[in-house]
């Protein structure tokens, strides 16, 4: 990282016809965080001190996103859209009261990374006037292409559709990242036409500019894979696995095992610790946080939790948004868990709900236990002590408090608290009546072939 200031400018004013949605194509989600948020975080991981942000017209989602993620964003409107540099000037103003360097990025060029951004830094601080990302294109059909001087300096940047067959042949392609001394890059940029076959203002013209005034241009190369530009679903679904691939392999390189790494979804933010154990086909929303020694077995969901150390969770759990589970808690198969504590050591091993609760260290909640939390207008607490019993198919009536130690017979219905180390059984008792279904067959059996008679 250098020492000069970092404005980052991301242009989102594309509409993004070509991926049929009525969200603004910077707002999709990779790995749970927007195309946009990606960016933004990059910038702001990168050292950015200022960040810009231009828009079309009626981008009010857009807009708001970026001021949640950073209130301190600059917002531009760029109105008529008449290329990329006709972008970049619509934030002149951010630019003209800035000192430092700026450099131009992409909302929909989410896997660009921060040591890519300070690389591009490190090429402005060490002279470059403008500095420009480029890649080697396994195909470089519809890229800019970086044509070079004699002395291996960039002299220009030609659009495909201007290029002449020699120069299409060149594989070195242009990102569209770009980076300026802001004491030069306005003037730079004012002297751009549009003498061109799209009649647009390029920023990528600054190139030539800058080499006429003898500004230095200087190179910086990276992976074509990082500068993936998303324009359709399916651009977006292989940035996904790209992404995908290289969140799986951080964890691992924490310290835990994947059995099946394609298998498993992981979040931007999602935190694995050092000896888990996750098994195939597992799910992490955003906001998931795994401590050490936990095992998560196949097919779980999770999101806006925390599992503590050792916990066990799963096959078939689902935790949702507010789940705190506790060190060596037990969660089984079938059970979902919303916005309750699971303290150490407790036990939820089969088809149960815990919603809006607390369930105290070692206590046991029996297969298909219900915790009935809502009465259709608000959500309500529960308290389970200790050591406490739950037995199987109970539905606990919120709020209530089942004390330290209770026990509750199986197959109860709980609506007022529990005493501490108390029995609470509410089955109805046993009524049986001999003979009774063959009666009630044969009643049924006679109405049924009356009916067959009368509609003879």
């Amino acid at each position: 990282m250098t020492n000069t200031s970092l404005l980052t400018l991301v242009l989102a004013a594309g509409q993004g016809t070509r991926m049929k949605s009525r969200l603004p194509k910077v707002l999709h989600a990779l790995a749970g965080r927007s195309m946009l948020g990606h960016v933004m975080e990059t910038a702001k991981a990168a050292g950015a001190v200022k960040n810009a942000l231009v828009v079309a017209p009626q981008m009010d989602a857009v807009r708001d996103y970026a001021l949640q993620f950073d209130p301190n964003t600059q917002i531009f409107v760029q109105d008529p859209r008449l290329g990329t540099a006709h972008a970049v000037l619509a934030a002149r103003q951010a630019i003209d009261d800035f000192q430092g360097h700026v450099i131009v990025l992409y909302g929909d060029t989410p896997l660009l990374t921060t040591q890519t951004l300070e690389r591009m830094s490190a090429a402005l601080e060490a002279g470059a006037g403008v500095a420009i990302l480029g890649f080697d294109a396994d195909d470089p059909s519809g890229y800019g292409r970086l044509l070079m001087d004699g002395n291996g300096e960039l002299s220009a940047i030609r659009e495909h559709r201007d290029a002449s067959p020699e120069e299409r042949k060149i594989t070195f392609c242009n990102s569209g990242v770009i980076g300026f001394r802001s004491d030069i890059m306005l003037g730079l940029l004012d002297r751009i036409g549009n003498s061109n076959a799209k009649g647009e203002y390029y920023l990528t013209d600054a190139v030539e500019i800058a080499r006429s005034d003898g500004i230095k241009r200087s190179t910086v190369t990276c992976d074509e894979q990082e500068v993936l530009g998303i324009n359709t679903r399916r651009q977006l679904a292989a940035a996904e696995a790209l992404l995908q691939s290289s969140l799986r392999i951080a964890v691992m390189d924490g310290g835990a095992t994947l059995i099946d790494p394609d298998s498993v979804h992981l979040s931007f933010d999602t935190e694995i610790g050092q000896d888990v154990l996750i098994e195939p086909n597992v799910f992490f929303g955003p906001g998931v946080r795994v401590e050490d020694g936990v095992v998560i077995h196949g097919f779980c969901h999770m999101e806006n939790a925390r599992i503590g150390p050792g916990a066990e969770i799963g096959p078939y759990a689902r935790l949702r948004p507010g789940a705190d589970l506790g060190e060596s808690v037990k969660i089984g198969n079938f059970v979902e868990v919303k916005k309750s504590v699971i303290e150490r050591g407790a036990k939820v091993n089969h088809l149960t709900y815990i919603g809006d609760a607390r369930v105290g260290s070692g206590a046991n909640v029996g297969a298909g236990t219900i915790i009935c939390n809502y009465d259709g207008f608000h959500k309500h607490q529960t308290d389970i002590g200790a050591g406490a019993f739950i037995g199987s198919n109970s539905a606990l009536i919120a709020p209530i408090n089942i004390g330290d130690g209770a026990y509750i017979g199986s197959g109860s219905v709980v609506s007022k608290d529990v005493p501490a180390n108390s029995l609470v059984v509410t089955r109805a008792p046993r009524t049986e009546r001999e003979d009774w279904a063959l009666k009630f067959r044969a009643h049924n059996e006679r109405i049924a072939a009356k009916k067959r008679n009368s509609a003879k």
